[in-house]
């Protein structure tokens, strides 16, 4: 099925049933396996499916060992929200969600977080083995002069604001981009230069070439890759090939989602979000449909409320 928007989708998935045989097909292309042993010939039940095998004998839906897991939303409310998460280029909060799709807030905020455990790419991916490569770092927070006085950092202990809180500094992200490429990213507590150069190692493959501004953490990259620098602090930004425009255009959309859309993202769940927009980015050749397949197929990963809030 061709889905080109909102609308046809959801005119296509009018029951579960339909949701059902739609996914069943992606997931296991017309031979289903049990999701708890691996055996390849279970037998269809009123309610699913069970398994063959005499160890296992479990009952199992095509839901289990994947994003749908425990969760009673309907397909189609959930085919509708994968659609709308990876369709807006800025992405879409909760509380709109919520609004479009007749839900909770709290379960849109659920659905979304595992809709972007579906996005997470599973292995890396090499980047710059063909085309050129930007690296960056990028730093998300609120500006300290925007800040109540008491919030900011305080002169005499640069750990602790003005009201003796505990200071929360902005978070670093250092992304790597390829030039009409794809893009990795990472939270970092800190832009250091071993969690940098390792990052780079696990995304570059060597000799490459890498493209940055002056900042004196990516000194080490000439050890392994042809690497040159744009000065920035000189006001130079293009010098023939050598310039960071790429990634910077990419950091003014995640800047522009995270501020407009979300408003806020805690530490603890920013890499999920940067997941999100990394996937968007890397697929934005694909049709909407295209898209929508793929993503589905590599939903097969389980994440519990309880393991999203503790």
């Amino acid at each position: 099925m061709q889905f080109k928007s909102l609308p046809q989708l959801l005119d296509f998935f009018k029951d579960e049933a339909t949701g059902i045989a739609y996914y069943e097909t992606i997931r296991w292309g017309g031979e289903p396996h049990c999701p708890h042993c691996g055996c390849e010939k279970p037998y269809k039940t009123n309610r699913g499916w069970k398994c063959r095998d005499k160890e296992c004998h479990k009952k199992f839906t095509v839901r289990v060992g994947t994003i749908f897991e425990n969760s009673k939303i309907p397909f189609r409310i959930w085919f509708a929200a994968i659609w709308l998460a990876t369709e807006h280029k800025k992405g879409i909060s909760s509380v709109q969600l919520a609004i479009d799709l007749g839900i909770t807030q709290k379960t849109a905020w659920f659905v979304l977080h595992r809709i972007r455990e579906m996005l997470r790419e599973k292995a890396p991916q090499m980047l710059g083995e063909n085309k050129m490569v930007e690296i960056d770092a990028s730093y998300v927070g609120g500006k300290e002069s925007n800040k109540h006085l008491r919030k900011r950092r305080s002169q005499n202990d640069k750990n602790l604001t003005n009201e003796g809180e505990p200071y929360k500094a902005k978070k670093a992200i250092i992304g790597i981009i390829e030039r009409d490429g794809k893009v990795a990213l990472k939270h970092v507590s800190g832009e250091t230069t071993n969690i940098m150069v390792d990052f780079v190692k696990t995304h570059v493959p060597a000799d490459s070439t890498i493209y940055s501004d002056e900042a004196a953490a990516y000194k080490q990259l000439k050890k392994t890759y042809k690497h040159d620098n744009v000065k920035h602090s000189l006001n130079i930004y293009v010098e023939g090939q050598v310039h960071t425009n790429t990634i910077e255009n990419f950091w003014s959309v995640l800047k522009r989602g995270l501020y407009g859309v979300y408003h806020q993202v805690s530490d603890k769940h920013i890499s999920r979000y940067l997941d999100e927009y990394a996937a968007r980015f890397n697929n934005r050749s694909k049709t909407s449909n295209q898209r929508f397949h793929q993503f589905l197929e590599g939903s097969e990963s389980v994440l519990s409320y309880k393991g999203l809030v503790k």
